[in-house]
């Protein structure tokens, strides 16, 4: 009999978990609580808790040839930035080509996830579900797969804004804001410059009277559109770019990167300027931050001191009267109240995970935890390689090393990282796209030999080294080998030209370059 596998969560961690069960001969079983797949891309008016939720204009970061799974293409006329609804057309798409959909149990909620008595021997778990209409079912599973999302826990630091309790306005987190309808004509602050921060500043600073985006540290800002209008990550995200990056010292590098993007806009003028250098930390992706700040529209601002009623009192001794609201754009704590408690770690529930997957401290490695980490490049790919090596674990076709050196190699990643992350639980979570994906393809055996293509395949070798490393890449060979990732490589700048061909424009000679044919160039 086949190996029985609960995927607890139908987002793009679950689904694309579903799939690499069936593709490694497991039975899996997919639980989602909501009556829809989709999980944080699913758009709803108001927000429920212990869930993921979105604004109504949220577009993705990363471009649609590499964010896709790696078998299956986006539509080559969706746009290369899709917003949510579309990306939520694309899992439809993708859970209806390969059949996922029957192995989903919508509207039902897992309750908890437990060691069997006999765990030590049969790696098996018992998961309580309780389903629509409130009836609770015990389940005997041989893995389990953890989907459930890490963006459920909103971080409300009011203490640390004294005075707070006295403002008469409105406050509140990012992961109630929805649209800047209830802002019109208002003063806003908001406070936090990540990704969302950035967004939500922008859209209010359509609507409001004024807009104040408060930072504690700064941040270095690019856009989604680089050199000859293309998308940032195909050009940015490259191995022979990353091969550079690792030869040159670190601090020259620094120099380098911050030297291009101040020629963009100066971050000191604009009131961007960052404490931390560019490679420490997660670069903010705004197409239009540095614009609304050049009309006015919205305004940079240091760390909040105090409130004292309507009034804003900021470090830098500046004051702000007459603020309407403030939105908290201060990320995410995450929590997985069904897992047994002896897989956290310290009073903040910190969950030590090996390759940002498996606890070490289980008997048997039938556990995987997916999705829960931070990276600088498309999450869905490392996810999917994430899945095709945990559903191989558990189907016993690899294996993992002992505990202790799965615990040393954790300490190492979170050394590695606390200069730049204080934090321990936030120092864990945060990975290296390219090296971190490189690593997982390598345990599941289908990370890309370059010399062997250059030699036997030189075409597809020089994209594959020089061009956008996107997910076709780890289908090339090995377990999961997709007899059409050639071609998608051969033809990523096509899907990339598609969209944007919407005017007929002629070409001006017949020996004229286009870009687009020419991925080794970008």
């Amino acid at each position: 009999m086949a190996k029985r596998v609960a995927v607890i969560g139908a987002g793009s961690s679950g689904l694309t978990s579903i799939k690499c069960c069936l593709d490694e001969g497991l039975e899996p079983v997919c639980f989602e609580s909501s009556d829809d797949i989709g999980g944080l891309w699913k758009f709803k008016e108001q927000p429920e808790a212990d869930r993921c939720s979105i604004y109504r204009s949220v577009i993705v970061n990363t471009s649609k040839e590499m964010m896709c799974y790696s078998d299956f293409p986006m539509p080559d006329h969706f746009p290369n930035y899709v917003n949510n609804s579309t990306l939520l057309q694309y899992f439809r798409l993708y859970a209806g080509h390969f059949n996922l959909l029957k192995h989903i149990h919508f509207q039902t909620t897992v309750r908890s996830v437990r060691q069997r008595p006999d765990f030590s021997n049969s790696g098996q778990w018992e998961v309580v579900t309780v389903d629509r209409d409130g009836r609770e079912e015990t389940h005997v599973f041989d893995g389990v797969l953890v989907c459930a999302g890490h963006y459920t826990q909103p971080i409300k630091p009011l203490s640390d804004f004294p005075g707070i309790d006295t403002f008469p306005g409105t406050i509140i987190h990012s992961w109630e804001y929805k649209d800047s309808d209830p802002y019109l004509g208002k003063r806003v602050v908001v406070i936090g410059i990540g990704n969302s921060g950035g967004d939500i500043a922008v859209e209010l600073s359509r609507a409001c009277e004024k807009t104040f985006l408060s930072t504690r540290k700064g941040a270095w800002v690019i856009g989604r559109v680089v050199d000859r209008g293309l998308p940032l990550d195909m050009v940015m995200m490259t191995r022979a770019r990353d091969l550079f990056y690792w030869l040159l010292p670190r601090a020259l590098l620094n120099l380098i990167l911050e030297r291009i993007l101040n020629q963009r806009y100066d971050h000191k003028l604009y009131g961007l300027q960052p404490v931390h250098r560019i490679l420490d930390q997660h670069i903010v992706i705004n197409d239009d931050l540095p614009g609304r700040i050049l009309l006015g529209d919205l305004a940079m601002k240091s760390n909040v001191q105090k409130f004292q009623g309507s009034t804003v009192f900021f470090d830098d001794g500046t004051v702000e009267e007459k603020i309407d609201a403030v939105i908290l754009c201060t990320g995410y704590d995450y929590k997985f109240p069904f897992l047994p408690t002896s897989l956290s770690s310290g009073s903040d529930g910190d969950l030590k995970l090996y390759r940002r997957i498996f606890p070490p401290s289980l008997e048997r490695p039938t556990l995987a935890i997916l999705g829960l980490f931070q990276n600088n490049g498309p999450i869905m790919p490392a996810v999917e390689l994430q899945a095709r090596w945990a559903s191989r674990v558990i189907a016993g076709l690899n294996h993992l090393p002992p505990a202790e050196k799965m615990v040393k190699s954790i300490e190492k990643d979170v050394q590695a990282n606390l200069k730049s992350y204080p934090s321990p639980k936030l120092a864990a979570l945060q990975v290296d796209h390219i090296p971190y994906i490189d690593s997982i393809a390598k345990e599941v055996g289908v990370r890309p030999n370059i010399a062997w293509l250059l030699l036997k395949d030189p075409a597809v070798g020089l994209r594959v080294f020089f061009g956008p490393c996107s997910p076709y890449q780890f289908r090339l060979n090995g377990p999961g080998h997709w007899s059409g990732a050639r071609q998608a490589i051969l033809t990523q700048w096509d899907r990339v030209a598609k969209p944007m061909k919407t005017r007929s424009i002629p070409e001006p000679s017949s020996f004229a370059i286009r870009y687009h044919r020419y991925p080794i160039l970008c």
